[in-house]
């Protein structure tokens, strides 16, 4: 048979333009399915992922200290990181040994004084109409009882409960000692994540995160260190029982801006309360002072030195990431917004669009 009789065979050939659209469908659908898996990933790492941060967090801080001290005495950084650890160790424990006694005391009066000034705060309501009403939409007791220890399992970071909490805090401490002893050595290592012609501008930008959460813990700690003293030191004079304590969880609750105050004196309120209408109103009016004192004089003048964050950026940011991560998400809030500062302005703002904006640390 010739082969011109033969069939011809059909051209099966994708063209150019159908094989590049192909190829582009499926880089994509590639891409999306690797974005969708990393944020899987992320969400359920969240825990750890915060408490790593929190480790950064603390080793940012004994660095920053580390630096003060090799600029005052000379001393060399190795030396420096030893001796900031030892006298802060060492400051913490006289401290626990002088006052453990106290605020162990302090804190189981406590457990019990609040559900029963509560108690009590509504059993006087009670008599007035207006107020029987709002307290109407306020769940009992119980009820509160119930929700916190609903809220416990997840107010810690990584690990639950107080052994859990016990370990957060040894994993934060060990871990960040590591790193502020060899930040180089960690830093390093994520700029080799990017590519060649990028890792100077990445250095930039991990050094300039550095310099903003170092700034932001310096001014953080002389705020809640002030504002513990001057809580317990005003509930003294007022007669509030348990100062010591509540002064303390003023002091740490402060870390949270704007929501921790507000956090921190509701026990110290009702327990004022529970003693007297007066005693109660002097005590609102002592946490109102005191907040108009960090607001308009102490953080100012903090501001200056340190980072400034627009409020309304950093509370949008604490109800997100606190309905988000739950507890530890609200009190890491603040300094995962000036990351996230830093990280738009630099990457976006300044590369991107072109505009030559000053970072939270310049500003």
């Amino acid at each position: 048979m010739s082969d011109h009789h033969l069939p011809k065979t059909a051209d099966v050939s994708v063209p150019g333009k159908e094989r590049d659209f192909l190829h582009r469908v499926v880089l994509v659908n590639g891409t999306v399915i690797m974005f969708a898996l990393v944020l899987t990933m992320l969400w359920y790492s969240a825990n750890a992922l915060l408490l790593i941060f929190a480790c950064i967090l603390f080793a940012i801080l004994l660095f920053e200290l580390s630096n003060v001290v090799t600029e005052r005495t000379k001393l060399k950084r190795k030396y420096a990181l030893p001796l900031v650890v030892l006298t802060m160790f060492g400051i913490i424990g006289l401290g626990g040994f002088l006052m453990a006694p106290q605020i162990s005391d302090q804190a189981d009066k406590l457990v019990v004084a609040v559900p029963q000034a509560l108690t009590d705060l509504r059993q006087k309501l009670g008599e007035y109409d207006l107020a029987r009403r709002l307290l109407g939409g306020i769940p009992s007791d119980e009820q509160l009882r119930k929700q916190i220890t609903q809220m416990m399992p997840n107010a810690g970071l990584f690990f639950s409960g107080v052994l859990g909490a016990v370990g957060n805090v040894f994993i934060i401490t060990f871990v960040g000692i590591y790193f502020a002893a060899k930040p180089l050595l960690y830093i390093e290592g994520m700029v080799t994540l990017v590519p060649k012609r990028k890792r100077e501008r990445a250095r930039e930008v991990l050094t300039e995160i550095g310099r903003t959460l170092a700034k932001w813990l310096v001014g953080k700690a002389a705020s809640m260190v002030l504002v513990g003293a001057l809580t317990a030191i005003g509930l003294s004079v007022l007669g509030v029982p348990l100062a010591l304590i509540l002064g303390i969880i003023a002091g740490l609750l402060d870390f949270i801006p704007y929501l921790g105050p507000l956090m921190a004196g509701v026990p110290a309120v009702l327990l004022a309360f529970s003693i007297s209408p007066e005693m109660g109103l002097y005590t609102i009016g002592l946490f109102g002072i005191i907040q108009l004192i960090e607001g308009y004089l102490l953080q100012p003048l903090i501001e200056q030195k340190t980072v400034s964050l627009p409020p309304a950026l950093t509370i949008v940011m604490q109800v997100l990431f606190g309905t988000l991560f739950g507890l530890a998400g609200v009190a890491l809030a603040t300094p995962l917004t000036a990351v996230l500062a830093v990280l738009v302005t630099m990457l976006y703002v300044q590369d991107v669009l072109g505009d030559n904006v000053r970072t939270p640390s310049e500003q």
